[in-house]
């Protein structure tokens, strides 16, 4: 069992717009891993929730006991909290799913400034050009 801490980010060109998801996991036995994806035309919040629950189920993978996440997104911190509402349904499913997810470790979810989560974003941003190449 590990203790995993993910930084993750979702990137959108326009909104919607290609998008683009960055993960950053630490704490994995075999390193830091890093995932960028393209997700196809999505607006970014739910680039933002694609982004958790890559992390989410890369942790599941690697059955991790806990996963602590850090993401520059006010709107998925809170609503995965429940601060905020989710009054998308797309939001709403994605919402449900992660949280669902995470109840299979200790999980925590954090708010950080972007130029904190640089690594992430620059994943997301390179998933997103890759549609244009």
């Amino acid at each position: 069992m590990s203790n995993l801490v993910a930084y993750v980010d979702g990137a959108s060109l326009g909104n919607p717009g290609p998008s683009g998801i960055g993960v950053v996991m630490d704490g994995a036995q075999d390193g830091k891993i890093r995932i960028a994806k393209s997700i196809g035309r999505q607006d970014n919040n739910v680039a933002e929730y694609v982004a958790l629950l890559e992390a989410l189920q890369c942790a599941l993978t690697l059955r991790a006991e806990t996963l602590h996440v850090y993401s520059d997104s006010e709107v998925l911190v809170k609503q995965m909290r429940g601060e905020y509402s989710c009054r998308s349904p797309r939001l709403y499913s994605l919402n449900w799913i992660c949280r669902k997810l995470a109840h299979s470790f200790h999980f925590s979810i954090s708010h950080i400034p972007r130029e904190s989560n640089s690594e992430a974003n620059g994943l997301a941003s390179s998933a997103v050009r890759e549609q244009f190449l």
